[in-house]
């Protein structure tokens, strides 16, 4: 009995000693690690400033499968935010600055615990380096993980390397992964829809809509209304030039709805509209050179562009339903105006006298009606 007591008092002494180690160790922490990925700067920005996108370069999800997540309804810029559950507990980050395509500032939770997360993002030889801060202070809970789990440098520096890896290659993949496919002409059905109306760069629209989009989404849901498809932006002027466009975002609905007097969301409706169709499977990115298809489409096939209806994208799947952006889907409808019909007006019969008159005449007639027939749709629209 007296050894299993001197026993006893070991364990508690040694618990003691290791509960007081732990408790004077220092609890300031700085980890930082970098790498060169191959992308260029303003897209890693932006694909990293979209908490959405997260889980598509992050290793934490690999070393917990059963760890979920749960998106607030902006994720993208200042205030964005999301939070997760795990094995390992809890917790939150916010975005709390960014400078745009320079660097982000956030703020993480973890289990009661706050640290300050920078990214920094500099053009280098052979693409971008991308930089990943985090610095706090440990609570005593996290003093006791971090002691059993080789301390904080290598508990964050090795999630940062893989997840810096795999960012590295998401954007490879996800953002060179894409197809364009024009349909040809269809019938654009019209639509009744809710719409907040801005002027951008043209450069800064994929970022607007990552903002915008779920804005108005949110605003269906709070005000309990039914989308009747998904959503849309319609462009009514594009200044290539001065790098501007003014467009809105919009979302169907069955029955139009009218806002508050002075509210930037406002009702608005379009009727159908003959239109070629362009579709594109990827990325947002390559939404340029889907246009470019779709454009030199309608010179090739001698088609009339319809310059007094709206230009509409519509975004079939988007980042809110799935995160790889390679499976994103957008459609492009570009009005055409319909092709004036040659109407042939029959020639009244001539009653001749003789043969000659008659040859004559049916003469004449074969040569106005094979003029005719050479004069294209398209030429006597011009005339």
């Amino acid at each position: 009995m007296r050894i299993l007591k001197y026993i006893f008092l070991l364990i508690l002494l040694a618990l003691f000693a290791t509960t007081v180690f732990i408790a004077t160790q220092k609890g300031n922490f700085d980890v930082t690690r970098s790498a060169i990925i191959k992308s260029p700067k303003s897209t890693i920005f932006n694909y990293v400033n979209d908490y959405r996108n997260w889980e598509t370069f992050g290793s934490w999800k690999k070393e917990d499968p059963e760890m979920t997540f749960n998106y607030s309804k902006n994720t993208v810029g200042k205030g964005g935010s999301y939070s997760w559950t795990g094995n390992d507990g809890e917790g939150d980050m916010k975005t709390l600055g960014v400078v745009e395509n320079k660097s982000i500032q956030q703020k993480m939770n973890f289990n009661g615990a706050n640290c300050d997360v920078f990214w920094t993002f500099k053009d280098t030889l052979g693409g971008t380096k991308v930089s990943w801060r985090a610095k706090g202070v440990m609570n005593f809970g996290m003093k006791i993980y971090s002691a059993f789990n080789g301390g904080m440098d290598h508990i964050i520096g090795s999630m940062y390397e893989k997840s810096l890896i795999n960012l590295d290659k998401t954007l490879v993949y996800e953002l060179n992964t894409y197809n364009i496919q024009v349909n040809g002409m269809v019938k654009k059905m019209g639509s009744i829809y809710l719409k907040q109306t801005i002027t951008s760069k043209i450069v800064n629209v994929p970022r607007n809509l990552r903002v915008l989009i779920p804005r108005m989404v949110n605003f269906f849901k709070k005000n309990d209304l039914k989308m009747n498809g998904k959503p849309f932006v319609i462009y009514h002027n594009y200044n290539a030039v001065k790098g501007l466009t003014t467009l809105s975002v919009c979302v169907p609905m069955k029955e139009e709805v009218f806002t508050s007097q002075g509210s930037d969301i406002t009702s608005g409706k379009f009727s159908s509209f003959d239109a070629v169709k362009t579709t594109l499977t990827g990325d947002y990115s390559h939404n340029q050179e889907a246009w470019k298809k779709a454009i030199d489409y309608i010179k090739k096939n001698n088609l009339n562009q319809n310059f007094d209806l709206p230009n509409v994208e519509i975004y079939t799947k988007n980042n809110e339903e799935v995160a790889n952006p390679s499976k994103w889907v957008t459609e492009i409808y570009i009005p055409i105006r319909p092709k004036s019909a040659v109407v042939y007006k029959p020639q009244p019969a001539t009653t001749s006298q003789s043969t000659s008159e008659n040859t004559v005449s049916t003469g004449s007639s074969s040569k106005k009606e094979t003029e005719q027939l050479n004069t294209s749709p398209d030429e006597n629209l011009k005339r």
